[in-house]
């Protein structure tokens, strides 16, 4: 697979109610109050991020080098009326899976208002059209049947049940035609 790398992972992009902007440092108190939400943990998986501090980390860690090889990767969700950061977005590089994942979460007060379909839908648009993506990925609990929705809305089939590698969970596997 051959992907356009574009130098600017600080671009920003916009849909009628959004900004979507890569994720950086200063959105630790985010990362760290998302990634302990009680369905981040059920649904996605305790990240073992117990400080704000260790949300720094992650950022550093984890989404900054994949921006800084491939050019994208995790975005910040912010509403356009009130600039509200209420959730990421992004499409990843999983170890275990050929084809780049794409995936969301919110904070709770969010849900149910049609933004991680807007995100995940402009997201989505990003990897094919500016990065040259052929096909994207999504890896979903068997029980999260609202992301299974969202993500057959967004053009992705189920084509079969996968375990990532040092996981025990069997995970329902999408992809794009």
């Amino acid at each position: 697979m051959s992907l356009k790398i574009q130098p600017n992972a600080d671009k920003i992009y916009e849909t009628e109610r959004l900004i979507i902007r890569p994720m950086s440092l200063e959105d630790k108190e985010l990362i760290f109050r998302l990634y302990n939400s009680p369905k981040f943990i059920q649904y996605i998986g305790d990240r073992n991020i117990k400080s704000v501090e260790d949300a720094e980390n992650y950022i550093k860690n984890r989404f900054l080098p994949q921006f800084e090889k491939l050019g994208f990767g995790n975005y910040l969700v912010m509403t356009k009326e009130g600039n509200e950061k209420i959730g990421g977005v992004g499409i990843f590089e999983r170890e275990g899976l050929d084809i780049m994942d794409i995936g969301y979460s919110l904070l709770e007060e969010f849900e149910g208002k049609g933004y991680a379909y807007e995100a995940a839908q402009k997201v989505k648009s990003i990897g094919m059209e500016e990065f040259g993506l052929t096909k994207i990925s999504a890896i979903i609990s068997k029980d999260n049947l609202s992301s299974q929705k969202l993500i057959e809305k967004l053009g992705l089939v189920f084509k079969k049940h996968v375990t990532l590698p040092g996981e025990n969970e069997e995970l329902n596997y999408y992809e794009t035609e």
